[in-house]
């Protein structure tokens, strides 16, 4: 037997929305319902008209062409404010005249943000692994010849009577030292993590001890946890380590005043990448600095770009390095006054890549 088209309809994934010709709802299906965060019922006391997009104009302007035109428009990418929640969405939008007694407006919207993040996500991991192997091999070939002057310079040391001479080949030495251990640290982790079950809301108590006496209690946490998360595997001195050059960051952006929110979610059948996982934990960690210029925040998580005069560039690249060796990722969204660092670790794997639910 044939299904009804009603039965059909409450399968899309995509939102389908028909209004009147004032943009009035009269209709939503399940996955609109979804999406608007509205019942069917209630969503008859619904204008788009007013609904603001992303380009700083209103629904309406656009659902009145197609009014006018007769003919209908595609927007890709289209950002929404969504009238109930107060959130934005970014979706492909298709907006096409529908004619029986009285004129209706059919909408459809396929949500794209979680495929723009995918491919963002991809982008970023491709990204690091592409400036390791750069680092990796501009580092070697640093090392190398760092070692010779190295050596060269304690043997003529030796040879050298005077004090005063010797000071000077010290110097050398000593830049020596400094520039291999800069290397070093642009190399990050020299080993495999060492995974044991850890409970994150004891590592984050931990971490937050340790900056509430390096800053002698000048930091403010927010802390909202979800309870519910797992222990799961996990090297604790990495997870450390990752998690206080973020917080410190931001604490050394902020200074006084500086307010943290630290906030734990899990997430099923999320994907980091491409690889989808059955469980992952967020991590959000939110400050209320300054924020990230618009012109480095595609390359925070390269070495040795920073926004400070006396910062190395390096606390994220690294924090971002030990986050990659547990599976996971770090990313970032900055506007003034708010800063959020987001890593994602897998809880749980599930070997699957491909399109998600």
């Amino acid at each position: 037997m044939t299904p009804s088209p009603q039965k059909v309809l409450n399968h899309l994934n995509h939102a389908v929305v028909l209004t009147d010709e004032q943009c009035r709802v009269v209709y939503l299906s399940p996955s609109a319902e979804a999406m608007f965060g509205i019942s069917r019922r209630r969503a008859h006391q619904l204008n788009l008209a007013d609904m603001p997009v992303g380009d700083g104009e209103i629904f309406g302007a656009y659902l009145q062409k197609t009014l006018d035109s007769g003919r209908p428009f595609t927007h890709r990418e289209m950002v929404i404010v969504l009238p109930v929640q107060g959130t934005t969405v970014t979706v492909d939008c298709t907006v096409t005249l529908v004619v029986e007694e009285l004129p209706y407006l059919l909408i459809e919207m396929s949500q794209v943000d979680r495929i723009m993040r995918i491919a963002r996500e991809e982008q970023l991991i491709n990204q690091h692994q592409a400036t390791r192997e750069v680092v990796r091999g501009l580092a070697h070939e640093i090392k190398n010849p760092l070692g010779g002057i190295r050596g060269a310079a304690q043997l003529l040391a030796r040879e050298l009577e005077s004090d005063e001479q010797r000071e000077f080949t010290d110097i050398v030495i000593a830049e020596v030292d400094r520039l291999q251990s800069l290397i070093n640290r642009m190399l990050g982790p020299n080993r495999r993590p060492q995974l044991e079950k850890q409970n994150i809301l004891e590592v984050l108590s931990h971490v937050m001890r340790l900056l509430e006496v390096e800053t002698q209690g000048a930091i403010q946490f927010i802390k909202d946890y979800d309870p519910s998360i797992p222990d799961f595997d996990m090297d604790r001195d990495q997870m450390v380590q990752a998690l206080l050059n973020i917080i410190r960051n931001a604490w050394e952006a902020k200074g006084e005043g500086c307010v943290i929110t630290v906030r734990t979610r899990a997430m099923r059948r999320f994907t980091i990448g491409y690889t989808l996982h059955r469980l992952v934990l967020c991590l959000d960690i939110i400050d209320n600095g300054p924020g990230i210029p618009e012109d480095l925040i595609e390359q925070i998580f390269y070495p040795m770009v920073t926004g400070r005069s006396e910062g190395t560039g390096l606390g994220l690249p690294i924090a971002q390095s030990l986050i990659s060796q547990h599976g996971g990722l770090i990313e970032c969204e900055s506007q003034p006054g708010s800063t959020q660092f987001t890593i994602y670790l897998p809880l749980e794997r599930e070997a699957s890549h491909g399109t998600t639910k």
